[in-house]
């Protein structure tokens, strides 16, 4: 038998036609979607007082717990705010300062700027609250990193309040972000109401 190429071109070329006209400029293009997260539905801010016999007071929220720090070396008044629903604790340690200030400072400066390895950027926020005797400085640290808020607070004569935030979870600043930042307007809050006792920290 012998084979007509003519013909063959002609059949060839109507298939390819046909499958040209089958593809519609509106057919999906499939490619892979983003890693999707979680949606988070957060709760309204409200706030408590926490007092206790510790020289600080300040407002916490109400959807966080307060429990004291029982790990091994820890002073009566270091204190871990949990955040349960989001698995953050926000780990506070209290000194009184005795013409160690520097020390205390040069400390926190360490602790923050050991976590730049992963960071994207640090910024630092001041605080300056003139009327309760309140100064310090807030670490804000992007990117992949175990802590991503940290501050310290001082009057500079009696009292240093350190915080850190963490999560029990594998750092992930894309599905973490949105919970940071929610959580750092409590910490900016807990910022703003603290005030120290000094009739309790002349008694240490």
């Amino acid at each position: 038998m012998k084979l007509n190429y003519k013909a063959l071109f002609y059949i060839l070329s109507l298939a390819f036609v046909i499958v040209l006209a089958s593809c519609d400029d509106d057919d999906e293009i499939f490619s892979p979607k983003p890693r999707g997260y979680f949606r988070i539905n957060f709760p309204e801010k409200h706030y408590r007082l926490y007092d206790s016999i510790c020289p600080y007071k300040f407002e916490i929220p109400v959807y966080s717990n307060i429990k004291q720090d029982k790990h091994m070396g820890a002073d009566p008044c270091w204190l871990n705010l949990e955040f349960p629903k989001y698995k953050a604790t926000l780990h506070l340690s209290y000194k009184v300062v005795a013409n160690n200030i520097g020390t205390y400072l040069e400390d926190s400066h360490q602790f923050a700027n050991k976590h730049q390895v992963k960071a994207t950027g640090l910024d630092e926020i001041a605080v300056l609250r003139d009327s309760a005797k309140v100064y310090g400085l807030v670490f804000d640290i992007g990117g992949n990193t175990a802590s991503a808020i940290q501050f310290y607070l001082t009057d500079s004569t009696h009292h240093f309040l350190r915080g850190a935030l963490y999560f029990n979870s594998v750092p992930n600043i894309d599905s973490l972000r949105i919970v940071v930042d929610f959580i750092k307007k409590d910490i900016l809050h807990l910022i703003n109401t603290t005030s120290w006792k000094t009739e309790v920290a002349t008694k240490n």
